[in-house]
């Protein structure tokens, strides 16, 4: 299998204002590239890891070649939390949750608010890059987590359901230093029903 990268389900413009053009244009046509780019050139030489599904890879990283380990985590993470990412955003997005996952999340933290707050101090305090995830952890409970640098909630066993890219590359041209204006824009252009359809298809 070569990874190639896939089109965007929206205009790059879809998210505006709360997510710039230029910044989408960016993250997805150079970012995004860059790990697919790194990940083929790891996968190369070993043809049999080439059709094992990258989430089934990642899953399971004691198992790749420790010469190609960190670059599997590092870029094969990157390409699979970006495209977890863009389906987890739309124009016109936001509000709140519904249905089998709105009343999960309260039945779990009490409210939406408390939620929210739980995920934004998860975005905020992840200090340097990651990234910030609502996941199904391995009890089978809702948890809010944060995972370093490209790491993936399917390394640690768990399972996301909503996840959000606090690297410098996702806010920096519009939000300069200031993440936690981007984490507050953010929740505009959530896709609660994609997040619907994840926490379904683990539950």
């Amino acid at each position: 299998m070569i990874y190639t990268l896939a089109s965007l389900p929206y205009a790059y413009n879809a998210l505006e204002p709360y997510i710039d053009s230029k910044t989408m244009e960016l993250h997805h046509n150079k970012h995004q590239q860059a790990y697919i780019d790194g990940l083929n050139k790891a996968l190369e030489t070993y043809p049999e890891l080439q059709n094992i599904p990258l989430v089934e890879l990642l899953s399971n990283l004691a198992a790749i070649p420790e010469g190609i380990r960190t670059a599997v985590r590092n870029h094969g993470g990157g390409q699979l939390n970006h495209s977890m990412f863009w389906l987890m955003m739309k124009n016109g997005g936001g509000g709140l949750p519904k249905e089998s996952l709105g009343e999960a999340l309260k039945k779990r933290f009490g409210n939406f608010e408390l939620f929210k707050e739980e995920f934004d101090r998860a975005a905020k305090s992840r200090f340097g890059s990651g990234w910030a995830w609502l996941v199904i952890n391995t009890k089978g409970d809702l948890e809010v987590s944060s995972t370093a640098n490209q790491d993936t909630p399917f390394s640690e066993g768990s399972r996301p359901i909503l996840g959000l890219d606090v690297w410098e590359h996702a806010y920096y041209l519009k939000y300069n230093n200031r993440r936690v204006d981007y984490i507050q824009a953010w929740w505009h252009v959530v896709d609660w029903d994609h997040a619907e359809e994840n926490y379904r298809l683990v539950k």
